[in-house]
């Protein structure tokens, strides 16, 4: 599952893109069998969606859904942000620091492709969310959301200027935490996720997004 995922996290397969089961066995070496139970896995995730008649596509969102899922994002992150300003430790402030370094030094960031991060542990606000404390916070955010919308992420993430201004605004998001301030936490992270809708509208006037 961990390839197929990663194919439609990166865009290689893109929102609304049909699977075709016999051209991804080919792809990735493996029989229809285990293929076929990835795909069942990423549909229950919501990360793929059948439709009668036409077999697995990669789910795409319309213009409203993802307006909608970034209005819920920004008031929930900015909650759990607001709540790991009290609970994280030092160790897990050094360990973001040291992770937007990486992200800083990567070959992509470097070359201005844009700014990628790994699922789990090598994803920025993941590390936050998991330390905010709440377990329902947690669910509601990491089970959907966040799949929902690592589809786009990394399309936005291209867009001209815009992985250093993230870059940026992470950081202040760790300046803030490490101060121990659940407001000022709480207004970075909503700066940040504001910045993020922003390139998301602007990317919906290009031709690049469709319905």
């Amino acid at each position: 599952m961990e390839r197929l995922e990663k194919a439609i996290m990166e865009g290689e397969l893109g929102p609304g893109e049909r699977l075709s089961e016999s051209e991804l066995a080919r792809r990735f070496g493996i029989s229809r069998g285990p293929l076929r139970e990835a795909i069942g896995q990423l549909e229950g995730r919501k990360l793929v969606t059948r439709v009668s008649n036409h077999g697995a596509r990669v789910v795409a969102l319309s213009k409203q859904d993802l307006l909608d899922l970034l209005e819920v994002r920004e008031s929930l992150e900015g909650m759990a942000c607001r709540l790991a300003a009290t609970k994280m430790t030092d160790a897990d402030l050094d360990y973001l620091a040291a992770m937007l370094s990486a992200h800083e030094n990567s070959d992509a960031m470097r070359q201005g492709r844009g700014y990628f991060q790994a699922p789990g542990d090598g994803d920025f606000h993941q590390a936050i969310l998991r330390a905010c404390g709440n377990a329902r916070l947690t669910g509601m955010l990491g089970d959907e959301l966040y799949s929902l919308l690592r589809l786009y992420r990394h399309h936005l993430s291209m867009r001209p200027g815009r992985a250093a201004e993230a870059l940026k605004e992470h950081k202040n998001i760790v300046d803030a935490l490490r101060a121990r301030d659940p407001d000022a936490a709480e207004a970075a992270m909503r700066a940040h996720l504001r910045s993020s809708r922003s390139a998301v509208e602007h990317w919906m006037k290009d031709e690049e997004f469709s319905e």
